[in-house]
């Protein structure tokens, strides 16, 4: 019996700490997830003001979910206050597997996040890790004198501290330079306009369609090869979907760039020969005191090497304002949405060198001066 509570206690330990940990090298993709859920569940009317306060707070939401995630594994394996842990951990555990079931049987969201975007899974694959997960936990709860404390008196407190200093400043860093591992479509190597094209083993989504016509206030639906003639009206089209395809959506399938006239200009930019730079910027006042001086130099490195800038933003008349009214800088501004910039800049502002449309690098403002050097 105490092999099999060790063994689990190994497994159930060891797991939160790497899904903590996998999370914590991009803790703005788990606050981007949190909010999606949220997002969903106020849409569908549960307690719509309170999903409202927490999509505000997603972001400590976040920091506190990943740091308790690796605490509490650390804790478990060292055997730590193990009455508390394994209630706090059966409690996490339980709010997770809900989590996935909804993912899994709603429909509503494509997946959990439950290690990030580094190790994607698909709804059932997490459901069915959590449900294993679970049942560890409530074995580990039955048998909890079975788990005793690593090391001597002591050592589990000194370890449970450092794994929240270490976790938390892990965070901190990630956050000021972007995360450690790059695991979006948009990381250093990557095509980008190839990811915007449909894969090539593509399996379309089929449906079937109903029109729906009316004659002297009677109504009728019709199939798509038995439409009525001349005398009817026409009312509404009707799809549903008959077969669920796979595969069937683009690494990035929401980036555009529009410039001052409205003008979809992506396949222009990302297709220009030579190196350029494209400095999204989500909003201009979060951070603003820290790149200001960083930019400038970037800018005057940019002309000295003849290299076009671009700034990409979702507030283009402020961007415009401060870039070109204010400032003289007299860039193109390019209009892009709010969400796509989130995925491609985990920093605000975030500074990318491409070469076509093929990614040279990319930089937080903290660590914009070592664009200049590439």
């Amino acid at each position: 019996m105490k092999a099999s509570v060790t063994i689990s206690r190994i497994l159930v330990g060891v797991l939160f700490i790497f899904s903590g940990l996998v999370k914590a090298i991009d803790p703005l993709g788990l606050t981007y997830k949190m909010q999606e859920f949220f997002e969903v569940w106020g849409r569908e009317g549960y307690f719509t003001l309170l999903m409202n306060w927490m999509y505000n707070h997603s972001f400590l939401f976040s920091i506190i979910m990943i740091t308790l995630e690796v605490v509490l594994g650390v804790a478990l394996l060292t055997g730590f206050y193990k009455k508390i842990t394994l209630r706090m951990l059966l409690a996490l555990m339980i709010f997770f597997t809900f989590l996935t079931s909804y993912v899994l049987f709603s429909g509503k969201i494509a997946t959990c996040g439950c290690f990030g975007d580094c190790i994607p899974l698909s709804p059932i694959q997490t459901f069915t890790k959590d449900i294993i997960l679970l049942l560890l936990i409530i074995f580990l709860s039955f048998k909890q004198q079975y788990v005793e404390p690593f090391g001597r008196d002591g050592l589990p407190l000194i370890l449970v501290l450092v794994s929240i200093m270490a976790v938390c400043l892990l965070q901190m860093y990630v956050l000021k330079h972007l995360p450690l591992t790059d695991c979006l479509p948009y990381k250093k190597g990557n095509n980008l306009l190839e990811l915007r094209k449909m894969p090539a083993n593509a399996i379309p989504d089929q449906f079937t369609y109903n029109f729906v016509y009316k004659k002297n206030d009677v109504s009728k639906s019709f199939g798509a090869n038995q439409l009525p003639d001349s005398t009817w009206t026409y009312v509404d089209r009707k799809q549903t979907l008959v077969k669920k395809g796979s595969n069937n959506v683009p690494l990035i399938n929401d980036f555009s760039l529009t410039d001052s006239s409205g003008t979809d200009v992506t396949e222009t930019v990302l297709a220009q020969p030579g190196t350029y730079y494209l400095f999204f910027l989500k909003d201009i006042e979060s951070n603003f005191a820290n790149w200001q001086a960083a930019f400038a130099v970037v800018h005057q490195k940019a002309l000295q090497q003849a290299r076009p800038l671009y700034i990409v933003t979702a507030d283009v008349s402020k961007a415009t304002e401060f870039f070109n009214s204010q400032n003289h800088y007299g860039l193109p501004i390019l209009s892009c949405d709010a969400t796509a910039i989130k995925t491609a800049a985990r920093a605000n502002p975030t500074l990318f060198l491409l070469k076509g449309p093929v990614v040279q690098g990319k930089w937080s403002w903290a660590d914009m001066d070592k664009a200049t050097n590439n």
